[in-house]
């Protein structure tokens, strides 16, 4: 067996940065949930591209914590990095800071962890490098990779259970 290349958390940082405007915000003022949930997807799907280099596919959207609202006229900034990988899976952790641009208050909104699987041109999964994380933030996020990734794979055998006991039949027909 070959060693597998490493990379660090920071070689698949990526950073989106917007401005809330009216038009992305809900009947609260605030930013759509949905919305948020597209930034994170965007972001994450970058980093786990940087990571691998080749193709990828969403995994799984393991967690969305929405912690604090954005309101409009807030600009919202997500960073995202490789936090922990598999053989051919990759664990992408997203932060979300809001900031007041009037008053230059920043606070964590959200957070989200979601997993990509590398891929080749004709759809079979590929091995990924390993990440080590160097802050102590990377390290924190990283410690409990173990943890989540069990967590995740239950979750997905109680999912496939539940679908095999789902009808597919047209309700309205």
């Amino acid at each position: 067996m070959t060693e597998r290349m490493q990379k660090f958390c920071k070689d698949s940082l990526v950073i989106k940065t917007s401005r809330v405007f009216p038009s992305d915000t809900n009947n609260h003022n605030t930013l759509f949930g949905g919305r948020l949930m597209t930034y994170i997807d965007d972001t994450a799907s970058i980093s786990a591209s940087r990571h691998c280099r080749t193709g990828i596919v969403t995994a799984s959207t393991d967690s969305v914590d929405f912690l604090q609202p954005i309101k409009n006229d807030h600009s919202v900034c997500l960073e995202s990095y490789v936090a922990s990988t598999g053989r051919s899976s990759m664990e992408i952790f997203v932060k979300v800071i809001a900031e007041n641009l009037k008053n230059g208050e920043r606070y964590l909104a959200a957070t989200s962890f979601l997993t990509f699987v590398a891929i080749d041109d004709n759809g079979k999964t590929v091995e990924v490098p390993t990440v080590q994380p160097q802050s102590e933030e990377e390290k924190m996020i990283s410690r409990d990779a173990e943890e989540r990734s069990l967590a995740r794979k239950r979750r997905l055998k109680q999912s496939r259970e539940l679908a095999a006991s789902l009808s597919t039949e047209i309700p309205w027909g």
